[in-house]
């Protein structure tokens, strides 16, 4: 990076947080504090929803993804559109009639207290872990390739954040997120376009011929990740639990001035979505293709820590294995020619020959690298902190593209990471204060000035323990499933209270309270020692609070509670 990138990215990400500051500066009513202003327009919380969920980690880690896997992951989303019109029609309405803060708030009104506390702990400790999550991983990545120090990176990133959410609240996030996606969006469309100048014309045919353009699967292996199964029912789950029981969703789509604000908000969502995440995943699988013809492409893309190797005294060992890769790529490179001149031709049988030993190539040279990375992680254990997917769009960012949109291209890493821990921060706090605070401080709710006050601090609090998670983090996962996989070990039993809450009404709290708990227990069980993909996770849970509820009720003693709202 050279001085002009520094000024793109420190302008980027200092300017909009210091606007977004000095804006919402006066922010102290607890109503605008928690729920933004209610002249917010639904473009705007469409963007903050979506600013929200889409963290450095779609963007950084997801082409990575789609590099090594193709573009399968984009099943993971195709029950979302069904679960946000599941939103907008049941959940969003109700929340808006009680005029609740959070979505525990109704979990109180419908069952008892220890429900809600039991609701908003469970999103508490997920939402924590994964605020540690986002800020780790633009951290870990940029400070590697880029020599930043890590620890440094990570306080920086997080003391950003923290500045302007306890400033301004929901109207600060909201206000900063929108800005922020615009970098978002104008970074990616860079980099796409300068992708698709240096790809060669039977770009996507490549592509396919190598398996990373097959988008759907239909196979009945419950083993396998990503099908169309996991992604119609594990993904309508996964979605319907975060956009209708997380707050840091809830919160951003409470605020506008009606409903319908909401609603349009959230339908924007479940139409824009899809495409994006699919242009973020063709984005890796045309990343794959560009190195393909390219004559240095690594055995490993985190270059820092493999290159130390080199240096070091095993280094004999890693240059050989670097010779290895060379050849096996050099080998690969001819048969992608051979395939493409009989693909040309049109002579059928020469493809299919060539279409074999293209995939023999492949097979071998992955294997080659697998050898690479596996030699990697013995000498340097602390490279096991990622998948070396995550280095893969990062890698092309510093060596392909001009000087300042490789800072425009860092400021979108920084710009996502700080647009959705803002949204994670400020439903902390929220939930920290309206839950939890107030719970047990029943006479301070009419204090509104000390409430804001509370909020404020709380929401501090949370962005120190994301900042000192993150320092103290590390994951065997590529970081976009570590985050759906923390997800889909919380949300089940969550999102079954509220099923149960919408739809049982002869249910009662403690029936409700104690399936939620053997639903989580049944999901730590599934999830620490069964064999299935994690998304079927969602479904089980959820059904599991569902059952147990039912058969709970019937058995235990007859309580009187609260009337069904």
């Amino acid at each position: 990076m050279n001085a002009l990138d520094w000024l793109v990215l420190l302008g980027a990400i200092i300017g909009i947080a210091a606007y977004g500051t000095w804006r919402t500066r006066h922010t102290d009513k607890l109503d605008t504090y928690l729920k933004g202003s209610r002249t917010t327009g639904w473009f705007t919380i469409g963007l903050s929803v979506a600013a929200t969920q889409a963290s450095t980690i779609t963007y950084l880690s997801l082409p990575g993804q789609a590099y090594e896997n193709g573009i399968a992951f984009i099943q993971n989303y195709f029950g979302l559109p069904l679960a946000l019109i599941v939103v907008c029609a049941i959940f969003l309405p109700i929340y808006r009639k009680l005029g609740v803060y959070t979505a525990y708030e109704y979990l109180g009104k419908r069952f008892d207290a220890r429900t809600r506390l039991l609701g908003a702990g469970l999103f508490l400790l997920q939402r924590g872990i994964q605020a540690g999550i986002t800020i780790y991983a633009p951290a870990i990545i940029l400070a590697t390739v880029l020599g930043w120090r890590l620890d440094l990176t990570i306080i920086f990133t997080g003391l950003v954040a923290i500045v302007y959410t306890v400033t301004g609240g929901s109207a600060a996030v909201n206000l900063t997120q929108k800005l922020q996606m615009g970098v978002i969006f104008g970074g990616m469309i860079t980099a796409f376009v300068t992708l698709l100048i240096k790809l060669p014309p039977d770009a996507a045919h490549i592509a396919g011929a190598m398996g990373k353009l097959e988008a759907v699967s239909y196979t009945p292996d419950l083993k396998q990740r990503y099908t169309i199964w996991t992604g119609i029912l594990g993904g309508f789950f996964l979605s319907l639990s975060y956009f209708g029981t997380d707050q840091s969703q809830v919160q951003r789509y409470l605020g506008g001035e009606r409903v319908r604000e909401g609603r349009l908000g959230l339908m924007f969502n479940a139409l824009f979505k899809i495409p994006m995440q699919f242009f973020i995943v063709l984005l890796g699988a045309l990343l794959f293709v560009f190195y393909q013809f390219q004559p240095d492409t690594p055995a490993v893309f985190n270059q820092t820590q493999w290159q130390r190797q080199i240096a070091g005294p095993e280094g004999a060992k890693f240059k050989a294995l670097e010779e290895k890769h060379a050849a096996a790529h050099v080998d690969k490179q001819a048969k992608i020619r051979a395939w493409a001149a009989a693909h040309q031709g049109g002579d059928a049988a020469a493809e299919a020959a060539a279409h074999t030993a293209l995939r023999a190539a492949q097979k071998y040279s992955d294997a080659v690298r697998n050898e690479a990375r596996a030699a990697l992680y013995t000498a340097d254990p602390s490279a096991k902190k990622t998948r070396d997917s995550d280095y893969v769009f990062v890698t092309f960012i510093l060596t392909q593209l001009p000087h300042g949109v490789i800072g425009l291209l860092i400021a979108v890493m920084f710009a996502s990471a700080l647009s959705s821990k803002a949204g994670e921060l400020n439903a902390l706090g929220t939930t920290t204060t309206i839950d939890l605070w107030r719970h047990f401080r029943p006479l301070a709710e009419r204090d509104e000035p000390r409430n804001v006050r509370n909020a404020k601090f709380f929401t501090a609090v949370w962005g120190l323990f994301a900042i000192g998670f993150a320092l103290f983090v590390s994951f065997a996962e590529n970081l976009i499933e570590a985050l759906n996989i923390v997800a889909s070990i919380f949300y089940p039993a969550l999102l079954g209270v509220f099923i149960v809450a919408f739809f049982l009404k002869w249910v009662r709290g403690p029936a409700a309270f104690w399936a939620a708990i053997a639903a989580q227990l049944v999901v730590l069980a599934i999830y620490f020692h069964g064999n299935i993909a994690y998304l079927w996770l969602n479904p089980i849970g959820c059904a599991a609070c569902v059952v147990f509820a039912v058969v709970l009720q019937a058995v235990l003693p007859s309580r009187a509670g609260p009337a069904a709202a």
